[in-house]
């Protein structure tokens, strides 16, 4: 299966491209054409989107998403997505997924560690939350996993979750290929 992870210059990129390596996925640079396209991320909202557009990563993935071929996105992934961030004075987004990303109202920002999300754990660091009425998982109270059409984002990291990340990255990389199949 060949994997497209958006180079961005956002600081995990290297660390989902071994994850997904280790389960057998080619790592491509052919974002529209790729099986899946996996929009991670580590840094600040403002500097990916303009680095996002200044590659026409963006485009790409708005095209991916019109014609209904998958796209991942990881904790600053997801919430690129949505239409919105308050992150850096406010912030437009990709608008793959309906809704915005907020700040993290919690004692501790940010939110640094191992949580559950349906009774699995996995690591979290993130100071701001997507809130879409998409949401198909939390995690203490703030979503965890979104779905809408083709996309699926996660807060979560699932390439810095051991074994459980490798079953989650793992079962995506199934999803998609049987989507695959079934549109053939």
């Amino acid at each position: 299966m060949k994997v497209a992870v958006c180079d961005y210059r956002a600081g995990n990129i290297r660390s989902v491209e071994i994850a997904l390596r280790r389960l057998g996925a080619e790592i491509v640079d052919d974002v529209v054409g790729a099986d899946l396209a996996v929009l991670p991320g580590v840094g600040s909202a403002r500097s990916a989107m303009a680095e996002l557009q200044e590659q026409g990563l963006d485009v790409a993935l708005r095209e991916r998403l019109a014609e209904e071929r998958p796209v991942l996105g990881i904790c600053l992934g997801l919430q690129l997505a949505v239409e919105w961030s308050e992150e850096d004075g406010g912030v437009f987004g990709l608008a793959l997924l309906p809704g915005k990303a907020v700040r993290v109202q919690a004692e501790r920002v940010p939110r640094i560690g191992w949580a559950e999300v349906d009774g699995t754990a996995y690591y979290f660091a993130h100071s701001y939350a997507v809130e879409t009425p998409h949401a198909t998982a939390w995690s203490e109270g703030l979503v965890a996993e979104a779905r809408f059409g083709s996309f699926l984002g996660v807060q979560f990291h699932p390439e810095k979750s051991g074994a459980a990340g490798a079953r989650y990255l793992d079962a995506v990389l199934k999803e998609v290929r049987e989507r695959s199949l079934s549109r053939a």
